[in-house]
């Protein structure tokens, strides 16, 4: 496809926890723990507030329509700052000394004075219902000849257990919020824009590693469609598959609106009340409501259920509306019969509503009167959307499993925003900026490791983008060779894992020593992942290496590997030198690693060739 011609325009918004001591208003340590480890909990109803022009953000009322009671664990590491008991503490400054050097190494501006703001949220990942951000620099420069246009600094969300339950132990982590321009215009794009700002977080050392810890929202839009935001892209390989998804959502959409426009559509404003009709159905679903209200959709047969995105329907997107009331979801005519739902059934609504063939029928059914009139109202305002002048609303989207997305609530406003009078502004002069000092770019680094320390180009990538770099760099420094070093951080610990050792019990402490043993020759390498076994297992490394077999003699090796050759000389014969490989192990197992696997390569190679020589 081409892009270009659709009128694609994306951008992203990077969310990056930063790995700090301290949580950014209190002093809580940022680390998560297990939620079966909750010490206690509360509850909280949350409320939107009107902003200062007496106004109510438009994201925030969808959140109103059903009322909501979250319930929140707390832990010995939290406190009552979380819990919104308690005033919050001044601006983290390790926080803030990060976001002042990410901002400089994408050579921005920095804000001379630093606010704290409030932005509303009640979705339930706040318990104080806003969300605390600062502004910290503007205007960054990317290598697609786009811009940043805003590093933000705020609070992380607390993380949810399950439907209306949520953690506290993540609420208050430090994050770093980048905002680009819309500056991206393939799918491509925006993955290449998106790898490039989290290799340049990377490179500052300071960064939380691992699944949740970095988010990214991409902004996409294309001609006569709408500016979506899609939340939660934590895969950098799907960013540009969920681009291109979206992209033939809002194709679709508009190719319905104007078949819709063909047929004349309309959407019905009479709700009719039809419980009576499914009495005695045998859909579960329909079964346990208390109030099934009808909604028909003059010319929308066929296109209800009509694909615009792998696993999604227009119908689909109705759903996501309705559910917003609590409701489970929706049925509709284009679906049916299904889900218990007889062609009777259906036949019996039709003609009880006074739909035709070229109309289809929405049916709502809630656990209330009340619940069952909102998701009818939802319904019927998204319908709506179909047929207005602008098909594709603006919307604030969830991501779902490869790629797809699902609405979550409309494009948030200015409303949302309001000065936090609890947190004092921050000064940034030009003495403070100038002392910012700014960390080689990983991509520099690998170079350097390729030049300086002649590793593989890509195994020189490979180390300075892996979470173990540190702990290399504390190798390299302590003279052990970056081949060895290499291979154990990238290989052998990801090996010995693989093979059920568990490597988080193994310290950096522990295999630098085990290096170092390699390094001065008191064991020999091809011993490394047994003595890492042992580790991981309890065992202290000195314990581990004397668990080896003594070191063989130069006499007793030669006799080990003579025997080995002459059991195996028809094999020797029949693989000529190629033997050297297989046979190689056979030995390295034999004495348990405890020679140097070059020694072993030499005599054995020499024995090899006695058996050929005798062969001729």
């Amino acid at each position: 496809m081409d892009y270009k011609t659709v009128g694609l325009v994306a951008g992203i918004e990077i969310h990056q926890q930063l790995d700090t001591k301290e949580k950014l208003f209190c002093h809580c340590p940022t680390t998560l723990l297990d939620n079966a480890d909750h010490t206690g909990e509360f509850f909280r109803y949350l409320r939107a507030t009107e902003s200062e022009m007496g106004q109510i953000d438009r994201a925030a009322q969808e959140e109103m329509k059903r009322v909501r009671k979250f319930q929140y664990y707390t832990y010995k590491s939290t406190c009552l700052v979380e819990n919104d008991e308690e005033p919050p503490a001044p601006l983290n400054e390790e926080a803030l000394g990060l976001g002042l050097t990410i901002a400089k190494l994408f050579s921005m501006t920095p804000i001379p004075q630093i606010h704290v703001m409030r932005k509303l949220v009640i979705d339930g990942s706040n318990t104080s219902g806003f969300q605390r951000t600062a502004l910290v620099a503007i205007n960054g420069a990317l290598p697609n000849g786009g811009n940043i246009e805003t590093i933000c600094i705020e609070e992380e969300a607390a993380q949810r257990v399950k439907d209306d339950i949520f953690s506290l132990d993540r609420l208050g982590i430090p994050l770093v919020e980048i905002t680009t321009s819309p500056c991206m215009h393939t799918p491509e794009d925006v993955q290449q824009v998106a790898e490039y700002i989290g290799m340049v977080l990377r490179s500052t050392g300071k960064v939380k590693r691992g699944l949740g810890t970095i988010r990214q929202d991409v902004n996409i839009s294309i001609r006569d469609g709408a500016r979506v935001e899609i939340k939660g892209v934590q895969e950098l390989d799907l960013i540009a598959e969920v681009v291109r998804r979206e992209v033939q959502r809002q194709q679709s959409l508009l190719a319905i609106h104007a078949e819709l426009l063909k047929r004349n559509a309309s959407v019905g404003t009479e709700q009719t009340d039809v419980t009576d009709l499914f009495k005695e159905t045998k859909s579960t679903v329909l079964k346990k409501a208390k109030k099934i209200l009808a909604l028909v959709l003059p010319g929308f047969a066929g296109l209800v259920g009509r694909e615009i995105q792998p696993g999604r329907r227009l119908g689909t997107e109705m759903s996501d509306y309705a559910k917003k009331c609590g409701v489970g979801g929706i049925f509709h005519t284009d679906e049916l019969p299904a889900y218990g739902v007889t062609a009777e059934e259906v036949a019996r609504l039709r003609e009880f509503v006074h739909a035709g063939e070229q109309d289809a029928v929405i049916l709502v059914s809630g656990a209330s009167p009340k619940q069952a009139d909102c998701a009818w109202h939802q319904v019927a305002g998204r319908a709506k959307m179909a047929l207005s002048d602008m098909p594709v609303p603006e919307e604030t989207r969830k991501m779902l499993e490869e790629g797809s997305t699902a609405y979550m609530r409309p494009l948030p406003g200015a409303e949302r925003m309001y000065p936090e009078t609890d947190v004092l502004p921050v000064r940034i002069d030009a003495a403070r900026w100038n002392a910012v000092t700014v960390p080689e770019l990983l991509t520099l680094r690998a170079g350097r490791f390729e030049k300086d320390l002649g590793l593989d180009p890509a195994i020189a990538r490979q180390m300075a983008f892996s979470e173990r770099l540190p702990l290399f760099e504390r190798a390299i420094a302590g003279g052990i060779k970056a081949n060895l070093a290499s291979r154990t951080l990238l290989a052998t610990i990801k090996e010995i894992r693989r093979d059920g050792a568990d490597t988080d019990k193994i310290s950096d402490d522990a295999v630098l020593a085990v290096l170092h043993a390699v390094g001065n020759g008191t064991v020999a390498k091809e011993a490394i992942p047994e003595i890492l076994v042992a580790v991981a297992g309890g065992s202290t490394v000195e314990a581990a290496m004397a668990q080896l077999a003594p070191t063989v003699s130069r006499d007793e090796l030669e006799a080990v590997i003579k025997k080995i050759v002459t059991d195996r000389a028809e094999f020797v014969i029949q693989k000529q030198k190629g033997a050297l490989g297989p046979l190689m192990g056979v030995v390295m197992q034999e004495v348990r690693g405890s020679v140097d696997g070059k020694v072993v390569s030499e005599l054995l190679k020499k024995e090899i060739e006695k058996v050929l020589a005798q062969k001729k």
